[in-house]
């Protein structure tokens, strides 16, 4: 199993976060008329920072900085602030959630379309092309 996660790199857990992403916009858009509901969003970079990469990189000298804080809550799930308040406490905004879900669409498809060509890749080295 570690050779083919090897083969596909970070894109097969990269998608899934996309995936995961894409279906908590869509839950926002569904829930744009219920009171009291407030939006989600899924940071990305926060989700893929938990990825262990082949090599990591080490400081040379004690005087570098550290790569990031360990602090940092790993889920990416976070509240919304609105631009407009509501009279409900709904703080889903359609605009923005249909502009955030078609660009994370297009982001899926990048993600995808990396994965496949990497699949592809290993296909044709398998069969010594």
């Amino acid at each position: 199993m570690e050779l083919v996660d090897r083969a596909l790199g970070i894109h097969e857990k990269a998608l899934r976060v996309r995936n995961e992403r894409m279906e908590l916009l869509a839950r926002n858009v569904a829930n744009g008329d219920t009171p009291h509901f407030k939006a989600r969003e899924l940071d990305f970079k926060v989700v893929m920072s938990e990825v262990k990469y082949e090599q990591p990189i080490n400081s040379t000298q004690t005087a570098h900085f550290d790569f990031a804080d360990e602090s940092v809550d790993t889920d990416g799930l976070r509240y919304r602030v609105p631009f407009n308040a509501s009279v409900d406490g709904n703080t889903v905004e359609m605009t923005v959630e249909q502009a955030k879900y078609g660009k994370a669409a297009a982001d899926y498809q990048a993600t995808l379309s990396f994965l496949q060509n990497r699949i592809t890749d290993v296909r044709k080295a398998l069969r010594g092309e």
